[in-house]
């Protein structure tokens, strides 16, 4: 059961509304987990999700505080001009941001006049600063969860959808653990939790689920930064929710690192429910798999793509191919292995485009080699700017950017854009047989995953 705490007679009930912009086309836990708290104090919430609605302009303006939730990049970048609509539709609301983003630019959110950025283990965090300002904040204390309440949340069917064998299916979205034990340099968990992690006690994970499954979903995707952290808690929730629902499938996230050192467990996932794995190989370059702290070979991704499809399961890869190390060679080597692989159809085609993000805090300013190609520190666009030592690389990348956006537009099949990233990239034809698998026969989300 999910712990009850009385409200306090001394807490002032306020109008509460929660901002998600983007949360790559999940109904946002970060709205849902934050409203539970502070429903159980008496606050009156009402969750704004403005990547399917407006925003209620007649809720903001009645409202004593407004909570941003930013829990990446992209979220942070629509919130900023969000952020300056509230303040003129209500100037005396207390503005206030949580999440992974909110921390890392906190100088920057309180010129935009936000009094609270919030991280770590938030929710405690959001409900004190509601009643006294809290500055910039990261907590990391071990919290009684509570259920989400995703009661004032658009429906799942306004949501990304499972795309599978021609049929489309809802999608619950969930975490069973939060924060990561792994250092990687790139990543942006790493400045708030530290290599530290929590997990979410499986009763609240799983109630959190079934009132999902109630509200049509038939597939549940995992978002934990990586769900094997924790094997054992992983494993009970899943052998839980296949024992309860055997019909319902789901995804999950996982280093490299972990699908070999846990292989023992990969038939599991095939054996309730799994459909795909995603996994962050970021290069199939060993020295800048090493430059980027990433715990894995070339050789380990190689292994692991030859274990998950002996297993009949989907690996989704992601990449991120244009570096300061890139070189156009390497770049082709990159998709030759993708080819190679027969792994095309699986990879979304935005995952051929992306260009090394280094966020405020991040541990990649640690590198002299990063110091020496970073350009300064952007805070409109959240990110130390960089340019490639090599022109010629940082002109590739624009090329493949732009031809994946406007090939997406249009609609074209994965295969068909690879083919057209391969053109940009080389004056050879690409590589033969990487049309393995026809597109309706690899299980995909239908939001394209971003940061």
């Amino acid at each position: 059961m999910v712990q009850e705490r009385p409200v306090s007679n001394e807490v002032r009930v306020l109008k509460v509304v929660l901002v998600s912009t983007y949360d790559l086309g999940h109904q946002p836990l970060g709205l849902a987990s934050p409203a539970a708290w502070l429903r159980e104090r008496g606050h009156e919430v009402v969750c704004a999700d403005l990547a399917v609605n407006a925003l209620p302009s007649l809720e903001v303006r009645e409202a004593d505080a407004v909570g941003f939730f930013l829990p990446m990049h992209t979220a942070t970048r629509l919130a900023v001009d969000v952020i300056g609509k509230v303040k003129l539709l209500n100037p005396r609301a207390r503005l206030l941001a949580y999440g992974l983003y909110a921390p890392l630019n906190g100088d920057y959110l309180r010129e935009l006049g936000v009094d609270s950025a919030l991280g770590g283990e938030y929710e405690q965090l959001l409900a004190e600063a509601l009643e006294s300002p809290a500055g910039a904040r990261v907590a990391m204390d071990r919290l009684p969860f509570r259920q989400p309440d995703r009661t004032s949340l658009p429906v799942l069917s306004r949501y990304s959808k499972l795309h599978v064998n021609g049929s489309v299916h809802a999608v619950a979205y969930t975490e069973a653990s939060r924060g990561c034990k792994h250092m990687c340099r790139h990543c942006p968990v790493v400045p708030v939790y530290q290599g530290r992690f929590r997990v979410v006690p499986a009763e609240v994970v799983l109630a959190d689920i079934r009132g999902q499954i109630a509200g049509g979903a038939t597939h549940v995707t995992f978002g934990d930064p990586d769900f094997f952290n924790g094997p054992t808690h992983a494993m009970r929730i899943l052998k839980s929710l296949h024992g309860e629902f055997p019909a319902v499938t789901y995804d999950v996230t996982i280093k490299v690192e972990h699908l070999l050192r846990h292989s023992n467990l990969l038939p599991v996932l095939k054996e309730t429910g799994c459909l795909f794995v995603t996994t962050a190989v970021e290069s199939v370059d060993d020295r800048i798999l090493e430059k980027l702290d990433k715990g894995h070979t070339r050789a380990d991704f190689l292994e692991v793509a030859g274990l998950v499809r002996e297993l009949g399961l989907t690996l989704a890869p992601t990449f991120i191919p244009f570096t300061p190390w890139t070189t156009r060679e390497g770049y082709l080597e990159l998709l030759r292995t993708v080819a190679g692989l027969g792994l095309v159809a699986n990879i979304a085609p935005v995952q051929l485009a992306l260009r090394l993000l280094i966020p405020a805090g991040s541990r990649l300013l640690e590198l002299p080699e990063i110091r020496q190609v970073e350009t300064g520190f952007d805070r409109a666009a959240l990110l130390h700017r960089w340019r490639h030592p090599d022109p010629q690389v940082d002109a590739l990348a624009a090329r493949v950017l732009g031809l994946v956006n406007s090939a997406q537009k249009k609609g074209w099949p994965r295969e068909d854009i690879f083919a057209a990233v391969w053109e940009a990239a080389s004056d050879q034809p690409p590589p033969e047989n990487y049309r393995l698998l026809p597109r309706a026969a690899i299980p995909y989300m239908d939001e394209p995953w971003y940061c």
